[in-house]
């Protein structure tokens, strides 16, 4: 090795260093240049700036998309070495690969630095990011077989650890300021559009293969999905980004709901309101296009986010309590609505409850952890203590019962496998939920349900006949991620009180 030419030394040096992998696409990809030894980027670069431009400080990083699969894949070389040898497949007889890559996205409240001096800028930051969550090998048949069906050689096991997910954009952004976010994404998203049409020629296992990539963005919450698709905010009278129901009509059909939206349909309508070729009226036109107000930018995977379900499902179930503990179901239609003072109360009535007999310290926002341990059945007895009529008590403890059966189905990352019962009861179980909320706690749901509520009652089963999980898709590694970025910062979150 010593008498070889310098080149090819710098050649096989250049092989190991940490993410620098020879590799090409073809046909080459549209708009990308071809060069693969390039590092972090300025999270700018694509767009030409003119002399008007005030350089900004950066205010995003990113890898190149390619740069980065292609580095996630030699991390993952001998898993992947290791899977086709479990699998009995000869290393010649396979062709290609199919990747399947999910992407989360996450906006991140003030991350300011804590301690330091200069003026205390309300800093936010979004977080972009992706997890390969299987390989499979296409196998060449012999000349009289027909196609084979593709051979699953990786399944990433633990899709939600930071571990897994990999950053590939990290900016200085508000999510709420779409105009700055979609101009740092757009190169992302041209990356990833490019990607689509192209394949992969890389050196694993010292032969070259191809892959083809499959994206899929599901780590998203519904705010973040609004935007990408150019939906209306989360309080919208169109409650859901899976089905074209209005928060009327969902509350009175809980249950039978079909996924009807998808990117493309997304940017017709977008289309047909902008361009309202019947000349309706705005009214009219809103409801042809329900909802749909702007221009779909990212392609997201209609699904559920599991982590922000069980959030928003835990916030929904503190205000039941609340309301069950002030017998709001005791009033009639005249008599007037409680006051501040008297929710307050409530509040106050179920936070000391829960800390004294559970350690449950109140938050300011609800989080995972506290939505986790308010929803245990050890909770509601806690609750029940608290509401005066035992007929009561017994609806609130069939109503968590209920949730309680339901909830593993969209948490876990193999429900057909880890809670196979409850997947079979979830139609039953959310029927008899949806029963629940219409007639016992109808002061709380005649005519408004919340928008997770929704999706939990009428769209789990079909998301996970579709995709076999909802909880492996969910954004909890992009999330703990987040934590990762603060630490990384010397910046620690607003503890709560």
């Amino acid at each position: 090795q010593i008498f070889q030419p310098l080149h090819t030394l710098r050649a096989a040096e250049k092989e190991l260093l940490p993410g620098f992998h020879p590799f090409e696409w073809q046909p080459a990809l549209k708009a990308v240049s071809s060069s693969w030894d390039v590092g972090i980027l300025d999270g700018l670069s694509g767009w030409m700036s003119s002399v008007e431009d005030v350089p900004a400080d950066t205010i995003a990083r990113r890898f190149r998309y390619d740069v980065a699969l292609v580095s996630a894949l030699k991390d993952l070389e001998e898993d992947l070495m290791e899977g086709l040898r479990e699998q009995g497949l000869d290393d010649s007889s396979v062709t290609g690969f199919n990747v399947t890559i999910k992407e989360s996205c996450d906006g991140m409240g003030d991350v300011s630095e804590k301690h330091g001096g200069g003026p205390a800028l309300p800093e936010k930051a979004v977080r972009f990011s992706f997890t390969i969550m299987s390989v499979s090998a296409q196998v060449e048949p012999e000349d009289d077989e027909p196609a084979s069906s593709p051979v699953i050689i990786f399944h990433e096991m633990k899709p939600n650890s930071e571990l897994s997910c990999k950053p590939l954009c990290l900016m200085f952004v508000d999510e709420s300021d779409h105009e700055t976010l979609t101009a740092i994404l757009g190169p992302v998203v041209a990356e990833r559009d490019a990607m689509k049409e192209s394949r992969l020629i890389l050196s694993l296992g010292g032969l070259p293969r191809s892959f083809r990539f499959h994206f899929r963005g599901t780590g998203y919450d519904e705010k973040m999905v609004r935007e990408m698709e150019g939906l209306e905010a989360s309080g919208s009278t169109y409650i859901c980004t899976l089905c074209d129901s209005t928060r009327a009509e969902a509350s009175h059909n809980m249950v039978l709901h079909t996924i009807t939206r998808s990117h493309q349909e997304n940017l017709e309508r977008y289309e047909l309101w902008r361009t309202n070729p019947f000349a309706e009226s705005a009214d009219e036109l809103r409801d042809r296009v329900k909802g749909v107000s702007a221009k779909a930018f990212m392609e997201t995977q209609p699904t559920l986010d599991a982590l922000h379900c069980d959030i928003g499902n835990a916030t929904e179930f503190y205000k039941i309590f609340q309301d069950e503990i002030g017998e709001m179901h005791a009033r009639h239609g005249n008599s007037p609505p409680p006051g501040r003072e008297e929710r307050r109360r409530w509040r106050a009535a179920l936070d000391k409850q829960l800390r004294k007999k559970l350690k449950l310290k109140p938050v300011m926002r609800m989080n995972g952890n506290y939505a986790r341990r308010l929803m245990t059945a050890e909770a509601v007895e806690v609750v029940c203590e608290l509401v005066p009529s035992e007929e009561r008590r017994q609806l609130l403890r069939e109503l968590v019962g209920l949730y309680l059966q339901m909830k593993p189905v969209w948490r876990s990352t193999w429900p057909a496998r880890e809670c196979p019962d409850q997947l079979c009861r979830y139609s039953f179980n959310s029927q008899r939920f949806a029963e629940l909320l219409s007639t016992a706690f109808r002061y709380r749901y005649d005519g408004k349900i919340t928008n997770y509520l929704h999706k939990t009652l009428a769209h789990v089963p079909e998301i996970v006949e579709r995709d076999g999980s909802i909880g492996a898709w969910a954004s909890e590694g992009n999330e703990s991620g987040n934590k990762l970025f603060r630490r990384f910062r010397k910046m620690n979150a607003r503890q709560s009180k």
